[in-house]
């Protein structure tokens, strides 16, 4: 069911989804709220950079809350008629959920309950938030559907998504909170994250530099174009979630619910090898990367892939952006940024 709205808070707009997410929503008219807490998990002076880009809009304006903050969040909520919001704040990371365990669980669950009672409380028609591709976990049946189980989670970080999904759930079923899940399939593109292995591996090469290549350059992941899940999220926003009239408790549906409540893959759906992926940037650069080949890291999965039918049938939306041409536009953006 589409319907029209105006007025949308984005959690994490200073992160590199939120920030491409509310400038596609500024450009198109829509009046953006902008949460972020602006933690040093990695570099703030590019977060602040996204940031100057997004409040040169008149209908942008920018909040530095944490959603830890219950009060701050709740004067936020009664300040404004949010209709939608977008939850894309969270502790991300799957290897630093190794050594900083609690990060995740303040940001992730203690934050995102307090998201969820916001919404409860002052009447926000639709909840779109993150989850990943990583809840897919100890899965090896490709591709991953979002009617496959996923209670195998082998990171921490996996785990906090999980309980997303459910303690959104719950909130449906409760009280008719409409909510819509996401899982992202490893998001790359212009303005992204500096521990992401793009942004690693170009200024390794850059600079004559190393790379560690896990798992020896076997890993498959479904690199994502950042153009394409932010217009996966577009689609979503519009787009309310109904109760399924075929779910059943018998044999209960992960992907869809009795309640108000969907989930979906926002993924390229075309796997590739590590190696491949260390190749382009390669040939993109004109330069060879010095690898060094690595074990698996705890936590990691050999191998994502999007089952996206469910997107294409609801949304009318397939990511079709090649990698070549994504990792160009990265380069472009990379090389002016910091001058190159």
């Amino acid at each position: 069911m589409s319907f029209d709205f105006k007025h949308v808070l984005v959690t994490g707009a200073a992160g590199f989804i939120g920030f491409h997410l509310s400038l596609k929503l500024l450009k198109q008219g829509y009046t953006v709220s902008g949460l972020d807490n602006m933690t040093p998990y990695y570099d703030v002076n590019l977060k602040k950079a996204r940031l100057n880009q997004l409040t040169a809009f008149e209908n942008f304006s920018f909040h530095p809350v944490d959603l830890v903050d219950r009060p701050r969040l709740d004067a936020l909520f009664s300040g404004q008629p949010i209709e939608v919001v977008v939850n894309l704040a969270a502790q991300a990371g799957v290897r630093y959920s190794l050594t900083n365990p609690h990060a995740y669980v303040d940001s992730n669950l203690i934050g995102f309950v307090n998201l969820l009672e916001s919404c409860r409380h002052h009447q926000v028609r639709h909840l779109v938030f993150a989850s990943s591709s990583s809840v897919y976990g100890a899965n090896t049946h490709m591709p991953f559907s979002v009617h496959h189980n996923v209670d195998h989670p082998v990171s921490l970080y996996a785990a906090t998504k999980k309980a997303n999904e459910l303690m959104a759930h719950t909130y449906s079923h409760l009280y008719n909170l409409k909510c819509t899940g996401l899982r992202f399939f490893t998001v790359y593109g212009p303005w992204g994250r500096p521990d992401m292995a793009l942004f690693l591996f170009t200024r390794a090469i850059l600079a004559d530099e190393p790379i560690q290549v896990f798992n020896h350059g076997k890993m498959k992941r479904d690199f994502t174009y950042i153009d394409d899940i932010v217009e996966g999220v577009c689609r979503i926003m519009k787009t309310l979630p109904k109760p399924s009239p075929h779910w059943s408790g018998d044999h209960p549906d992960p992907g869809t619910s009795y309640a108000p409540y969907r989930i979906y893959n926002i993924g390229n759906n075309q796997p590739v090898e590590l190696n491949e992926f260390i190749r382009v940037i390669e040939t993109c650069l004109g330069k060879t990367a010095k690898k060094i080949m690595m074990d698996m890291q705890p936590g990691d999965v050999p191998a994502t892939y999007a089952d996206i039918d469910d997107l294409i049938r609801d949304v009318g939306f397939r990511p079709e952006t090649p990698l070549t041409v994504g990792i160009n536009r990265f380069l472009e953006w990379y090389r002016s940024y910091y001058g190159i």
